[in-house]
């Protein structure tokens, strides 16, 4: 079993960054993450990180936020996985 995390980043139009956090916020995925949070940022950023527990790792079908309305944001949305790994402790990376 392996944790992965979904980063989900969009930036909203002029003026209406409160519209694009509210927009994220209300997506239903197909299935709950073990852990969803919320973000907002200058420029009026707005960034979903969703965690799951999944046996196939970073390949896995997972649910995602959508694209919002095109008139919402200012260019399409960035999106990145992450595969939790083992940290070794008492040494350097």
């Amino acid at each position: 079993m392996s944790t992965v995390a979904l980063m989900w980043e969009a930036r909203a139009a002029a003026g209406r960054g409160n519209e694009l956090l509210e927009w994220a916020r209300s997506q239903v995925l197909a299935y709950e993450p073990v852990r969803r949070e919320v973000f907002r940022a200058p420029q009026d950023r707005v960034l979903v990180v969703t965690w799951w527990e999944t046996d196939e790792g970073i390949a896995a079908e997972l649910p995602e936020l959508p694209e919002p309305a095109a008139d919402l944001i200012t260019r399409a949305v960035h999106r990145w996985r992450f595969e939790s790994v083992e940290v070794a402790t008492g040494g350097s990376f």
